[in-house]
């Protein structure tokens, strides 16, 4: 009963259409069904799936029940499960239909296989299917049938291999009106250049290291080199392990990692290996310290109650950061050692009501902020141990000097003085304990010596009733250098307005106009307030509250110099750079000979599209696409949008299509969301679709596809950073947070070079040298461009998305109260 075992993703469409038609009644249907599989947790279904379902009945062909069992097919459910389930429901027409459709659907169990031979010896190749009794075979040699015994049976035989048996062969496996194609397998006949086993004459020696890799220490920003040599007959080959986590990259005898931040610490071993024989080196353990400092001395000065100055002299190699300004520098000198930012939109809550406007405004603060040459950090949809790893990364990219910036658009609420941010998956009556504490991460902050602090809070401030803890957030430190910028006032709500296409959030829209002005933080957000107060369906409900001690001239425009830590400066340069490199982009080849672009942009820095284009087909076929199927569970992909001709199609908002390469490169895209939940490399299918002219029947081949973590995947943000400790009187440790002062970013160095489609902000970053200076991105608007291999593509044309959403004007004409929604704050 192996059949039985499958996904329901294996049944054909016709099948599953049946079904859907079977179940879509009220009742014994769809939802009986949902909530029969409700018993094994990973198949309940959320309030808003049920709604999606449900809203397929106002679409012409929409099927609720077929949006559901796609949900179960996407989260692998078996089809001897569905079955329980349908028999549970006493659903008797849909039992017997779903036993009879998989006891005839042909499901082929063993592909041909592509094989080299040299001539005379015998091929053979099988191809093996389970279904109904009585299944008939045939066999195809490009598209003309083989006749004969041997090309109607499972096994195609050729004997003796000839010249004329080269090429490319296909099976048909049919019963009656039904039929599947296997995949193409390959026939090459290879000569024999009369190599001899001689290669290796005599025994075949043992496999002995001659050096082994050594323990020891380095600073942020040096380059480890460790080495293990061998001697062996056949010769040796090696693979290095860290933290025995294999390093695909480290095939050498030699590991070499260039500007090593704190992410490479630990335990280093070297695999080596030949045809015979695998021995293991011994464990080098690599400790990472701080980066070092070459100048004389370091002079710290304070000043008392009395205002005497008392100077303290650092020897070398005291830390730079430990550094306190002799005196304010004075408006023309305010410069920025680096910008950073990390914006966080939630909207998609499971047991709150959701939002549309973060997604928006999220997207549009992202382009203002980039051509401020901030590095952006964007991401949507967060859970709690998301927000809390990010909020961790986000702070080890801090530095003295630094501007930080942390942008927050959801659910939130105030409690005595305190501001919470409410992950999307708070329960119902959600406390401090689910949330997460904005003034705990101040506090942090300022433990990094930044140059400027800056929170928007783009929620509500409305206070929690099921919250009575009182949080007492760590001791602020006077900086001079905090500003606060919250949508609303105390005990108010913030409103988002809502389209028919995208909603932005009020606080959004009038900040998108002045966030780019060379004005004092301060200033520029007081002309905010002004704006919003001059705006009528506002006044009363929404305005914008401003709290700040920043007593220097500091502006979100100021230019960036790099201090004299260049080594800490250019480590935590790679490791922003590092989250946000995309695949390659990458050529297919099919045994059909249809050659398939596949690429991949950026939308935020866990959501990405990847798209397919035809490059090359045959003469013979006459229509083709590659579709992208088999996606990991860790992601959220929506099956019905996938594959789409357009990318408004395929979900994505905010990225608009204006032009493809070419009038011919028909193109499919797929919109990936949630990469910050992907815990392995990201693997998928491409389906290729074809015809032939002179045949009806669809062909298809499938080709495996690895690309890697990309964006900020390589973080792994589902991962706890330090053990939670709940207490009575903090919404969660930040004290996990004390950490050495670089981040995972720098997981795997190898991929700086590789962002060939990533944005061209972010591949500006990538592949910058990190020898010395500060990287600078161009204030030019934020356009995702392509850069394909010469090879792929003669004439490469960009795939651009908009700069920003149109900035239109903000008046009592353009919006109504009832179109706005407030974030509820519970």
């Amino acid at each position: 009963m192996e059949e039985w075992k499958r996904s329901i993703g294996t049944l054909s469409d016709e099948i599953l259409i049946k079904l859907a038609k079977m179940l879509d009644n009220s009742t014994c249907g769809w939802r009986q069904l949902a909530n029969a599989v409700s018993e094994q947790p990973k198949f309940r279904c959320s309030e808003r799936e049920l709604t999606s379902c449900s809203l397929q009945v106002l679409t012409a062909a929409g099927s609720p029940a077929r949006t559901m069992l796609a949900l179960l097919a996407e989260r692998s459910c078996s089809l001897d499960f569905l079955l329980h389930c349908l028999r549970k429901m006493e659903h008797q027409e849909a039992v017997q239909f779903l036993t009879t459709a998989v006891a005839e659907q042909i499901q082929i169990t063993v592909q041909p296989q592509s094989q080299e031979a040299a001539p005379g010896s015998n091929v053979v190749l099988t191809c093996r299917a389970s279904g109904p009794p009585g299944l008939g075979y045939q066999w195809f040699k490009g598209k003309q049938e083989i006749l004969g015994e041997s090309g109607n049976s499972s096994e195609l035989v050729l004997c003796p291999l000839s010249p004329t048996h080269q090429g490319h062969y296909i099976c048909r496996i049919s019963h009656g009106e039904k039929f599947v194609f296997s995949k193409w397998a390959q026939v090459r006949l290879i000569i024999s250049a009369g190599c001899s086993s001689s290669l290796f004459p005599g025994s075949v020696s043992g496999l002995h290291i001659i050096q082994r890799p050594q323990s020891q220490a380095a600073s942020e920003g040096d380059t480890l080199v460790l080495e293990c040599t061998a001697e062996g007959n056949p010769p040796a080959q090696y693979e290095w392990y860290h933290n025995k986590v294999p390093m695909p990259q480290q095939k050498t005898s030699s590991l070499r990692i260039p500007c090593v931040t704190t992410a490479h610490r630990g335990e280093y071993t070297c695999k080596v290996f030949n045809l015979y024989h695998e021995v293991w080196s011994s464990t080098a353990t690599v400790t990472i310290g701080p980066s070092s400092v070459t100048d004389a001395s370091w002079v710290e000065v304070d000043r008392g109650l009395e205002s005497q100055e008392v100077h303290k002299t650092y020897v070398p190699g005291t830390h730079p950061l430990q550094q306190i300004a002799s005196s304010p520098p004075s408006a023309k000198d305010v410069y920025a050692t680096d910008k950073v930012a990390l914006l966080i939109g939630n909207m998609n809550y499971i047991y709150h009501t959701q939002l549309c406007a973060p997604i928006s405004d999220v997207h549009e603060l992202t382009n203002l902020l980039r051509q401020l040459d901030f590095k952006v950090v964007s991401l949507l949809d967060l859970n709690w141990q998301e927000m809390h790893s990010a909020v961790t990364e986000f702070l080890l990219l801090l530095d003295k000097g630094v501007y930080g910036l942390l942008y927050f658009a959801g659910h939130g609420y105030e409690n005595y003085g305190n501001s919470f941010m409410v992950p999307i998956d708070a329960p119902v009556s959600y406390t401090s304990d689910h949330c997460l504490c904005v003034q705990n991460i101040l506090t942090k902050m300022q433990e990094k010596k930044t140059g400027l602090n800056v929170f928007l809070l783009d929620m509500c401030r409305k206070r929690n009733p099921h919250d009575d803890v009182i949080v007492q957030p760590g001791l602020l430190k006077v900086t001079a250098n905090i500003v606060f910028g919250y949508a609303t006032c105390v005990d108010a709500e913030a409103y988002e307005v809502k389209r028919e296409d995208v909603s932005n959030g009020i606080f959004i829209n009038f900040l998108k106009r002045r966030v780019c002005e060379d004005e004092k933080v301060t200033v520029m957000l007081d002309r905010v307030a002004e704006d919003m107060g001059r705006c009528v369906i506002t006044r009363g409900r929404q305005a914008l509250e401003l709290r700040s001690n920043l007593s220097e001239r500091r502006s979100l425009t100021d230019r960036i110099q790099v201090s004299e830590c260049s080594a800490s400066s250019s480590a935590r340069n790679l490791q922003w750079a590092i989250a946000h490199v995309l695949p390659e982009s990458r050529c297919l080849q099919f045994d059909c000979g249809v050659k398939v672009q596949l690429g991949f942009a950026a939308e935020f820095s866990n959501v990405m599209v990847i798209y397919t284009r035809i490059l090359d087909k045959p003469d013979e076929i006459v229509s083709c696409s590659a579709q992208l199927t088999d996606f990991p569970e860790d992601v959220d992909i929506d099956l019905k949008k996938s594959n789409q001709e357009s990318l408004l199609e395929a979900g994505c908002l905010l990225l608009i299509k204006e032009k493809l390469p070419s009038p011919e490169a028909h193109s499919l895209y797929t919109h990936i969301r949630s990469l910050q939940r992907l815990k392995r490399e990201l693997t998928f299918t491409i389906c290729l679709h074809y015809t032939y002219s002179n045949m009806d029947e669809e062909v298809q081949e499938r080709q495996q596809v690895t690309v890697g973590k990309p964006l900020v995947s390589k973080l792994n943000l589902h991962e706890p950073r330090a053990a939670h400790v709940s207490s009575a009187s903090s919404s969660f440790s930040l004290d996990s947070f004390n950490v050495p002062g670089c981040s995972s970013f720098g997981e795997d160095l190898s991929l700086t070079g590789t962002a060939s489609n990533t944005w061209s902000h972010h591949a500006q970053s990538a592949s910058v040298s990190f020898t010395g200076g500060s990287p600078t991105s161009p204030r030019s608007a934020n356009v995702p461009e392509e850069t394909d291999s010469p090879e792929i593509l003669d004439n490469p044309r960009p795939l651009v998305a908009s700069k920003s959403l149109p900035h239109s004007k903000v008046n009592d004409s353009n919006y109504k109260f009832s179109d706005m929604y407030n974030f509820h704050s519970y």
